[in-house]
């Protein structure tokens, strides 16, 4: 099961490093990370895609609190928290595709951040199921590349991340 965990560190050199080599050095795989500054640049928020059962979610969150640098971590449960993601994708775009390419970026609200002759460079937000139905839909049109951000996460309401 994926579980997005949300982690608020120190802003200090060596966090980031502390906190994957938590999860390699005991078997585990981060799908996703996103790690940006916050509101107090002494403070960064992590957050991090992850897959297991209910046990080894609840040991990676011990041993995120076991790290000094560590000031909270939160496991968001599925509804209870908005998440986006962003993609730039470069698709071949000629003559014949060109008028399909922006009914679909139009569809989907991205934008066209880049034209060459040959390509147009697509930029789209969403989370992850939005991303991949445009994705498929892209590919026999000619997805010549794309590039993801991690997912990033947001409790819903007034539940808060940050300390």
């Amino acid at each position: 099961m994926r579980h997005t965990i949300s982690v608020l560190v120190e802003n200090e050199f060596g966090v980031l490093a502390r906190v994957a080599g938590l999860f390699s050095g005991r078997g585990f795989n981060i799908d996703s990370l996103s790690v940006a500054e916050t509101q107090d640049p002494t403070v960064s928020l992590m957050t991090i895609l992850t897959r297991g059962d209910d046990q080894i979610i609840e040991q990676i969150i011990k041993q995120l609190h076991k790290l000094v640098n560590v000031l909270k971590v939160t496991d968001l449960q599925e509804g209870e928290y908005l998440n986006r993601e962003l993609i730039l994708a470069r698709v071949n775009a000629t003559e014949q595709t060109k008028p399909e390419i922006l009914r679909l970026v139009e569809i989907f609200r991205g934008k066209i951040v880049d034209v060459s002759p040959k390509t147009y460079t697509i930029e789209i937000t969403g989370g992850e199921e939005k991303i991949r139905a445009l994705l498929e839909l892209l590919r026999p049109l000619g997805v010549k590349e794309f590039v993801r951000t991690g997912k990033v996460a947001m409790p819903r309401g007034l539940q808060s991340v940050s300390a």
